[in-house]
């Protein structure tokens, strides 16, 4: 599942290089999410005690054998081990990047964006914050807002607040660089070498389009049509997973714990837990959590987590009934977890593929994600339907 790793042009702007979207001039297609700069961690060499130690040897005739005023390497970074012998994945995480799991199709086979490249998109964040965070006027009509001539706004931020408009830019939490893997900045998360998920079988299938499969957009009848996410039972995107991805708004963080018997993943998007049960075997009940069904085991210093029974309602790519997703979680530096998953689902593709991604420091904590006690849309959009249908029916016609 590698890709090529070189061998492309520079396109002439960086957004052009990204997914095509239908606003923001400036950052036309931008990837969403959060950066983590990758963070490999040195021994720290004395120099004070190098400098004495050579002083020393040049100032007396006493030879030392095999002794070097060089500086040995530095040891190869080793995780922290727990009680139980294996490496200590806990502590808080987040996984938000201007990396998308998909790769733009104009970047064809490049695994890599150039140094160049990773300049221009992550100083296009810098501008976008600062004329995102410009004073609201407080006499502003309702509308939203149009963005002014030039502006640098990715387009998903401009139609996510619909006919009202949506937050300033102080409020979102999506990233400011590229992801870093081995130090290497990826184009996409997957590793299918063009970057996207692969033909599915002739038998199988069209995948849904966005918002099928999740709860239906349009449909305004009762609480129940609405999405997960709305009803705050689930994060919008995936953040949950699995695969666990960023959902390029906010929240994309997440607390690691481990048992002898048990990996938890807590996800603030939007305060869902799950339980990976160790050493452990897939239950057999029939019975899909929202999460699905998560056994895992040690395979030297990584753990691997492979879950099934996942619910249609959080199918991916619309696979789920004989979705299997295993999960690779390795701690490779100080501040940084290696996330490796695998799709498989004989019934719709040929063979499994994936992606990969690595997991930064939060440096914070996370704090109760309140969906229910603020959700003020769903009950408005409900409402708001009901009285649509009263002015319809007093007219003699039918609702919109």
């Amino acid at each position: 599942m590698e890709a090529q790793r070189d061998g492309a042009t520079k396109s002439s702007a960086p957004w052009d290089s990204l997914p095509a979207g239908g606003g923001g001039p400036k950052l036309q297609g931008l990837i969403n999410a959060r950066p983590r700069e990758p963070n490999h961690p040195e021994l720290p060499v004395n120099r004070a005690l190098i400098l004495a130690l050579g002083t020393a040897l040049c100032a007396t005739p006493i030879a030392f054998s095999g002794l070097s005023a060089v500086a040995a390497p530095a040891a190869a970074w080793k995780a922290p081990i727990t009680s139980d012998g294996h490496p200590d994945l806990t502590g808080y995480w987040s996984n938000a990047t201007l990396t998308r799991e998909q790769r733009s199709p104009k970047l064809g086979d490049r695994l890599v964006y150039t140094p160049a490249e990773v300049k221009e998109l992550e100083n296009a964040v810098v501008q976008e914050v600062k004329e995102g965070n410009e004073p609201t006027d407080p006499n502003a009509p309702a509308e939203a807002p149009k963005p002014k001539p030039g502006a640098v706004i990715r387009p998903e931020f401009a139609a996510a607040g619909g006919d009202v408009g949506g937050y300033n830019r102080g409020w979102l939490d999506p990233g400011s660089s590229v992801m870093r893997v081995g130090g290497e900045p990826r184009t996409s998360f997957l590793t299918t070498p063009n970057g996207q998920p692969p033909a599915r079988l002739p038998s199988a299938k069209p995948a849904p389009g966005f918002g099928r499969g999740g709860g239906g957009l349009g449909s305004f009848d009762n609480p129940e049509s609405r999405s997960l996410g709305e009803r705050c039972i689930m994060g919008f995107g995936r953040n949950a997973g699995p695969p666990m991805l960023p959902n390029g708004f906010y929240n994309n963080n997440y607390q690691f714990m481990q048992t002898r018997d048990a990996f938890i993943i807590e996800v603030e998007m939007v305060h869902d837990t799950r339980v990976v049960r160790l050493n452990a075997t897939h239950r057999t009940d029939g019975v899909r959590p929202w999460m699905g069904d998560s056994v895992g085991h040690w395979e030297g210093e990584t753990l691997v987590v492979e879950t099934t029974n996942i619910p249609q309602i959080q199918a991916y790519n619309g696979s789920w009934k004989n979705l299997t997703v295993t999960e690779r979680f390795t701690r490779v530096g100080k501040e940084r977890v290696l996330y490796k998953y695998e799709i498989k689902d004989p019934t719709v593709w040929e063979k499994p593929w994936g992606g990969e991604y690595e997991f930064g420091p939060l440096h914070g904590v996370i704090y109760e994600y309140a969906c229910h006690e603020g959700n003020y849309a769903l009950p408005g959009m409900l409402a708001g339907a009901r009285a649509q249908e009263k002015e319809a029916s007093a007219k003699g016609g039918g609702a919109n």
